[in-house]
């Protein structure tokens, strides 16, 4: 399979570029940038990659597939043109700006039977897998609230633009997760923070999700926090798991690791980062799966062979979508907003 990719920035950079050039089977076709320096980068830490000025290039040159990570303003347009091409399109996370953009991207390719899909690799970060596993086993009973949180102290930050703000950013992650667990949303409420007069994007959210199934979420970022929460609570009446911290495959990547270099060692939490069970006074360490962003390259790779679904179906990450236009609606308005339970369902305030 051969895969290339539209952008070099730093999600191209360090969370795609080591994940394609690590996958077997597969070639590492090149990168569409324009940029001197990325250039020089891309030279520098794939030598076999071509650099190319347009996606028109790229394609011409031979891709099963196209992996769009350039800025959320464009990066719609670009995934529109993969469509168009007819070349199977990865779009990076934030899906879009809002429901109805994304709710076009997944059409067109619908349209013209394009393999679109979305980007939530966090779906195989080592906590979300733990945390699966012991709600597959029944080890913590009936849910009842699911506290999921990534904070950090980023000053840098503030006000940052590339990925529509740390609500669309980082919350469709946060969102994307407590949908494949919980299931479909009714209600929404989220509040929104904003340091700077005049500021455009948001720093920091606080979003609460009641769940069809009855489970509340209650989901938050921030990029100017000293004291991080647990980056999961799950609290159930068989017990409660915690973990803290983030899952390693990111500071991995961003030390210029990949599954590659690393071997077994990628993905695997030292057991001082394991978890928690807690029930009254019983509390046991819970062994961390292995995390593995691989998987979501592998299961691109054998759906484009025909074996199995895409990794993350495009349909999944409208609905984020859906809820983070309803969360920022709630947080602007001050009011929970109510989603109809329809397909392509419009919402209202309550």
């Amino acid at each position: 399979m051969r895969i290339g990719l539209v952008g070099y920035g730093k999600g191209g950079r360090f969370f795609h570029a080591p994940l394609i050039s690590s996958l077997p089977g597969a070639t590492f076709v090149g990168v569409v940038t324009r940029s001197a320096e990325r250039r020089q980068q891309l030279a520098s830490e794939h030598p076999h990659a071509q650099a190319f000025d347009t996606l028109e290039q790229l394609v011409a040159a031979g891709v099963d597939a196209v992996v769009v990570s350039t800025p959320l303003d464009g990066r719609p347009a670009v995934v529109m043109q993969a469509i168009e091409l007819g070349i199977a399109v990865v779009s990076d996370k934030p899906f879009a700006l809002d429901a109805a953009q994304a709710e076009a991207m997944v059409l067109a390719a619908e349209q013209r039977n394009v393999p679109l899909t979305v980007y939530q690799n966090r779906r195989w970060d080592s906590d979300y897998l733990t945390l699966r596993k012991l709600l597959e086993s029944g080890a913590l009973g009936q849910v009842i609230r699911f506290e999921s949180s990534v904070e950090r102290y980023s000053p840098t930050s503030v006000g940052k633009g590339s990925g529509g703000g740390f609500l669309r950013d980082l919350g469709s992650h946060l969102v994307d997760q407590a949908l494949q667990l919980f299931g479909p949303v009714t209600r929404v409420y989220a509040e929104l923070d904003y340091r700077q007069p005049g500021q455009v994007f948001d720093n920091g959210f606080f979003i609460s999700l009641t769940h069809a199934s009855g489970v509340l979420s209650h989901l938050s970022g921030s990029c100017l926090q000293n004291a991080p929460r647990p980056r999961f609570r799950v609290s159930g009446t068989g017990g409660c798991y915690t973990v803290e911290g983030l899952d390693g495959q990111e500071a991995q990547a961003l030390a210029g690791l990949s599954p590659a270099t690393e071997g077994e060692r990628w993905g695997s939490e030292e057991h001082r980062r394991w978890g928690w069970f807690e029930q009254g006074s019983e509390r046991e360490r819970v062994a961390s799966e292995r995390g593995c962003w691989m998987t979501f390259y592998q299961r691109l790779q054998t759906a484009l062979q025909g074996v199995g679904p895409l990794p993350v179906e495009a349909r999944d990450a409208l609905a984020t979508t859906r809820i983070l236009d309803a969360a920022r609606l709630s947080a602007e308005q001050g009011e929970v907003v109510v989603l109809a339970t329809s397909v392509g369902h419009g919402i209202k305030n309550e």
